[in-house]
């Protein structure tokens, strides 16, 4: 018999959170930031190289919650109506219906998402934002629990679409998934090797998928965790450092052309809340706004031709930042 599914949410995620790390070896980082999104009900955009179980991590992550899975390979020639579904008419009865599409699921891998022309990435961004898909005039909510993990490819540029500053900014983080250490490689030879000979073995009994009020439960136990005001006026000096630097330093000034929005504001909150949570703590602390903040505001600035043209990254610049931000 299946084993029996954690009713504390708090245990819930502890077991989810085991369960991914043995499909997934080298990646802690990746498996806690999905948690993370999950948590604060917000979508992932994930780049790395091929190969770095990207698209594993979402599947282990789907595959140990009761939630439908949908994968969406964006290619150039993809339509609209590829994802978000489109409208029928049923010649029997002379009727219209909706035939729903992929994105009407729980977890979406949406695949390569800079590969697909502007046309689709605005019918993404609807249900990314407002949750629900206007077809035809008729406006479809999507399900309660629903994530989007989006993945791409920083070294391949060629016959990609670079996703605009608009749909960029509903990610509630942007991950950089690097190659696991040397030490773990022999481990993910180990498992792959393990699941290869699992296929001609007997079936051995999967536990039970964590049910989705799970994840309902740990939202709202979240939503509860105490952030002291000098925790907020650090997440604003944080934010309002990207638009002004040159108060706080004259070098970061000049590598930020345009600073991050209020919409960063609240999902430095909100994944903040969420990483204090699963480090099993009741209140904020400025190291759980740190760890989190390079997730949330790498995608978010536009950095100047200067650093552009000196190789400055997104990541140096947010690293200066919390650098020189002090908490009040």
């Amino acid at each position: 018999m299946p084993d029996a599914v954690p009713t504390d949410a708090r245990t819930a995620f502890t077991d989810l959170r085991a369960r991914m790390a043995q499909a997934i070896i080298g990646q802690e980082n990746v498996i806690e930031r999905l948690l993370i999104a999950l948590l604060a009900d917000g979508n992932v955009l994930v780049e790395g190289l091929p190969g770095v179980a990207k698209t594993r991590s979402v599947k282990a992550l789907a595959k140990n919650l009761d939630a439908t899975f949908r994968r969406i390979q964006f290619t150039p020639d993809l339509l609209p109506a590829d994802v978000v579904g489109s409208t029928i008419y049923e010649q029997k009865t002379g009727e219209f219906r909706f035939e729903a599409g992929p994105v009407f699921g729980n977890i979406i891998l949406v695949d390569e998402i800079n590969r697909a022309p502007a046309k689709v990435q605005s019918a993404l961004l609807e249900a990314m934002e407002e949750r629900q898909v206007t077809v035809g005039g008729a406006t479809h909510p999507l399900p309660p629990l629903f994530l989007v993990m989006a993945t791409q490819n920083p070294i391949e540029q060629e016959g990609t679409y670079p996703l605009p500053e608009a749909q960029l900014d509903r990610f509630l983080m942007k991950v950089a998934v690097d190659y696991p250490p040397a030490a773990d490689e022999g481990a993910i030879l180990r498992l792959v090797r393990g699941e290869e000979q699992a296929k001609h073995g007997p079936a051995a009994a999967a536990p039970a998928p964590i049910p989705q009020q799970a994840v309902f439960d740990a939202r709202a136990a979240m939503s509860h965790l105490t952030v002291a005001p000098a925790i907020e006026d650090y997440i604003v000096a944080l934010v309002c450092g990207t638009r002004d630097a040159s108060a706080l330093d004259g070098e970061l000034a000049g590598w930020i052309e345009v600073g991050a929005s209020p919409r960063a504001s609240i999902a430095l909150d909100r994944a903040s809340r969420a990483h204090a949570w699963l480090a099993g703590q009741d209140h904020v602390t400025p190291e759980n706004v740190r760890a989190i903040a390079p997730d949330v505001l790498r995608h978010r600035l536009i950095l100047s031709y200067e650093a552009t043209a000196a190789r400055v990254t997104a990541e140096a610049a947010v690293e200066r930042l919390i650098s020189v931000v002090a908490v009040a």
